[in-house]
């Protein structure tokens, strides 16, 4: 044959150490690897939710600048004094000293609804409610805040241009593209009004207009920690985002709208932290957010806000980590070298000694016997090899002992074969029965109500046949389960055997059988349980009536001595006998002269489901149980089943024991002791 190369050896040692080594070094590299992304992952958290307060806070101060310089312009006394041809020069001046973040300023006359001045065209930027101000201011008073109507200007949702470069908005990956300006998010538009005295009293006249986009960032560079901006508001529409397709949408369109929403939830109460977003980009790329709430400035309620959220790629902010990954890449390589160097010199020392165990035990069964070897420089292949010469013994031994339990295990399926094919046929027998008998009654074909009468009774036969055999499948599952239980108490024997005889006595007449008794004699008292004692006579008598075509079945009682090995089952003072006593036992022996049963089959008739041989089940029926069911119930009460027969057709005797109570009167000689139940009656 051919034999295996030492290098296979070798390659299996080489694989075993580097299943310990690598794993090892891997488990240390990912440790390393998952320490340093956790402490760049926290420092992103921590940043990016210091940039969304940053955020907030510029939006907050922005929208704040914006009313008070709108303030100020529409109190500002050259807007008072100036002819109406020179508003525009006004508001084109005022335009520029305004802050840069303004897009658009127009003054509207409110009789006509009529834009008379602006920086950005005639089309008016604002719907203005009417009666929203007094139309006359009796004493000059300052506005405030209360004064200014607010509202959004929303972004056209189209592809634009910005800088004069085209830029494409419907873009989900936008991180480097957009446009910072009212065309691409949305606008804040707040109107003051301005009042022109006319004599005594100020008259509401102009109304002046400002739009101003969000002040966001739209693009996150790689390694920026800042993020760029989203705004939403309480209600979850978008106000502010990279991709102007998404501005005014709401956050339930969004695939990622539970965790959106859980940030809208979280910053309403107050907090500032971060999450992670996993849908809210298209490509399905991983966001890391941090968010802020400020009050809104678009509505003057108080519970009223908007949430900041400064948002960034996962990879972006953990950009640091492929430098971090190429050192350990380098590192595990180097050890995994070392490792492989240092195994193929261990492996030269140790593949001889195993090449030729292995060569032994390639020739163990093919060969003759031979010595195996020994002798080796190294202690532990000695011990191997004399091991393996033990191991040679044991399965060769152990060969010879699973053919035999094969042989068996291929008896006991044969037994199992037949037990369904027998007890199939024995719950299908008595089943007919009750169906046919009842078909007859209930279609009519009785001629009276006797023949009535005696086909219910047939049937009612049957379906206790049927219950019976019922009861003895139940019976062996719980006692395999370890779920049977007795109820043990005083009773007589005798007693029980006459009932049992007495259920027996009419099949027994039937086949024309003899029936020996016992002579009476004085109750004889064991602790049993008298239901149970009694289904294991009727087992018995059941058995002999069975398998005796004709002949006589023999019943007797004897008591003998006998030692007791372990305790006695009495239930008075005199119970308390020493191990090894000297006890008397009840012996009720059934004897027939029927078929008898093969000296090599009859303890396998103890087992469940066993039967001397599928002839007999197939000539007298039965199911296997009975005996294994009757063995079990003697065990428990301390009691003994055992059976013999001489041979095939020359009968069956059953022995069945229990030990007698030391209060029985057979001890006594007196049935004054003895209650009709079985009790014993008390001294005074």
């Amino acid at each position: 044959m051919v034999k295996l190369g030492q290098s296979s050896f070798r390659r299996i040692l080489l694989s075993r150490i580097l299943l310990l080594s690598v794993p090892v070094l891997l488990v240390g590299e990912y440790v390393t690897y998952r320490k340093a992304r956790s402490t760049l992952l926290e420092t992103a958290r921590q940043n990016l939710t210091e940039s969304a307060v940053r955020k907030a806070e510029t939006i907050e101060q922005w929208a704040k600048s914006l009313k008070s310089n709108l303030i100020g312009a529409s109190e500002n006394s050259m807007l008072q004094s100036v002819e109406p041809k020179d508003y525009q020069k006004f508001i084109a001046q005022l335009g520029q000293r305004l802050p840069a973040q303004v897009d658009c300023l127009q003054l509207t006359n409110l009789q006509t609804n009529q834009v008379i001045a602006s920086t950005c065209g005639q089309q008016p930027i604002q719907s203005l409610p009417p009666n929203f101000w007094p139309r006359v201011q009796q004493q000059q008073t300052l506005l405030d805040d209360k004064s200014v109507y607010i509202s959004l200007s929303w972004p056209m949702q189209r592809q634009g241009k910005a800088n004069n470069k085209k830029l494409a908005l419907g873009a989900e990956n936008f991180p480097e593209a957009g446009k910072e300006g009212h065309d691409s998010q949305v606008s804040l538009v707040l109107s003051a009004p301005v009042y022109i005295r006319r004599g005594n009293s100020r008259q509401l006249s102009y109304a002046l207009s400002l739009q101003s986009a969000l002040p966001v960032q739209t693009s996150a560079p790689k390694g920026s920690l800042a993020g760029y901006t989203v705004a939403i508001d309480q209600d979850g529409t978008i106000l502010a985002h990279p991709n102007i397709n998404r501005v005014g949408r709401n956050i339930d369109a969004e695939a990622d709208a539970d965790r959106l929403k859980s940030i809208v939830r979280r910053a309403m109460a107050g907090g500032q932290a971060f999450l992670h977003l996993f849908s809210f980009d298209k490509n399905g790329v991983e966001l890391l957010a941090g968010y802020a709430a400020i009050p809104s400035p678009s509505t003057k309620q108080e519970n009223s806000k908007w949430i900041i959220l400064a948002v960034s790629r996962l990879d972006n902010a953990l950009s640091g980590l492929e430098e971090i990954q190429q050192v350990l890449f380098n590192l595990i390589v180097g050890l995994v070298a070392a490792s492989i160097i240092a195994t193929l010199y261990l492996s030269r020392d140790l593949a001889r000694p195993l090449e030729k165990l292995r060569d032994y035990a390639l020739k163990v069964d093919t060969e003759a016997p031979q010595a195996v070897p020994q002798n080796f420089q190294i202690r532990e292949f000695n011990q191997l090899s004399e091991a393996l010469n033990s191991m040679v013994q044991r399965l060769r031994s152990w060969a010879t002992e699973l053919e035999l339990a094969t042989k068996e295990a291929q008896v006991a399926n044969q037994l199992k074969n037949e037990f369904l094919g027998n007890i199939s046929h024995e719950l299908r027998t008595p089943l007919n029965g009750i169906i046919g008998f009842i078909q007859i009654v209930r279609d009519g074909y009785c001629d009276d109500r006797d023949e009535e009468m005696e086909f219910l009774q047939r049937a009612h036969d049957s379906a206790m046949q049927l219950l019976n055999i019922i009861n003895d499948i139940l019976d062996i599952a719980k006692i395999e389960s370890g779920t049977f239980s007795l109820m043990l108490e005083i009773v007589d024997i005798t007693q029980v055997l006459e009932d049992a005889i007495d259920l027996q006595a009419s099949q027994i007449q039937e086949k024309g059988l003899k029936l020996s008794l016992p002579a009476p004699h004085d109750p004889i008292i064991v602790h049993a349980d008298p239901e149970k004692l009694k289904q294991v006579f009727l087992n018995v008598l059941s058995n002999a009536v069975k398998f005796t075509e004709s002949g006589s079945i023999s019943i007797s009682v004897r008591l003998e001595s006998r030692t007791n090995s372990a305790g006695f089952n009495g239930s008075g003072p005199e119970s308390a006998i020493a191990q090894n006593a000297q006890s008397d036992w009840v012996v009720v022996t059934i004897k027939d002269t029927g078929i008898g049963i093969d000296p090599a089959h009859q303890q396998k008739l103890f087992q469940p489901f066993v039967m001397a041989d599928g002839s007999t089940t197939r000539r007298f029926g039965g199911n296997g149980l009975g005996l294994a069911i009757s063995r079990r119930i003697m065990e428990s009460m301390i009691g003994s089943i055992t059976l013999h027969s001489a041979g095939v057709n020359l009968g069956t005797s059953v022995m069945i024991s229990l030990p007698v109570n030391q209060q029985s009167s057979f001890y006594f000689h007196s049935q004054d002791l003895v209650t009709e139940k079985g009790n014993f009656k008390s001294f005074e």
